[in-house]
């Protein structure tokens, strides 16, 4: 194959991935993904677990989220939690779970287990996540 028909398709290849290029960013730009963010209290259910916030209070200590749970005899009740606050998303602080008043420990079956999960002390609004089965549900923590 000669020089200019190297050169050629080079720039055909090019040009073709320039224009997938700029499609791609005029499909990202015009996507209207939302966020839905629930209120404190609202139920939601992800896979098999009915889930909700019922309240997250924050102290110098911790942020401890106060939450329902029902659906699966014997999950670990802290997994799946998380909580965005100051652009860090956190993990539940094992140490701090335990010592709260109603820790998390499993859930049951048919009857709703209230608990408290505690993450580590954190500033402004938060949001609260809790991801199951591939599905993920958020709660704002002030209404």
């Amino acid at each position: 194959m000669s020089t200019r028909k190297l050169i050629l398709t080079a720039l055909i290849c090019g040009l073709a991935i320039m224009l997938a290029g700029g499609a791609k960013l005029f499909l990202i730009a015009t996507d209207d993904t939302e966020v839905q963010l629930n209120s404190l209290k609202v139920q939601k259910t992800l896979g098999d677990m009915t889930v909700s916030v019922l309240s997250v209070t924050q102290n110098a200590d911790a942020t401890v989220v106060s939450v329902s749970m029902s659906g699966v005899a014997g999950a670990d009740a802290v997994e799946g939690w998380r909580l965005l606050a100051g652009g860090e998303v956190l993990s539940p602080n094992i140490d701090l779970t335990a010592s709260q008043e109603s820790p998390c420990t499993t859930t049951e079956l048919a009857q709703v287990v209230t608990c408290e999960v505690a993450f580590e002390a954190s500033q402004g609004t938060a949001t609260v996540a809790y991801l199951r089965a591939g599905q993920q549900s958020q709660w704002r923590s002030k209404p």
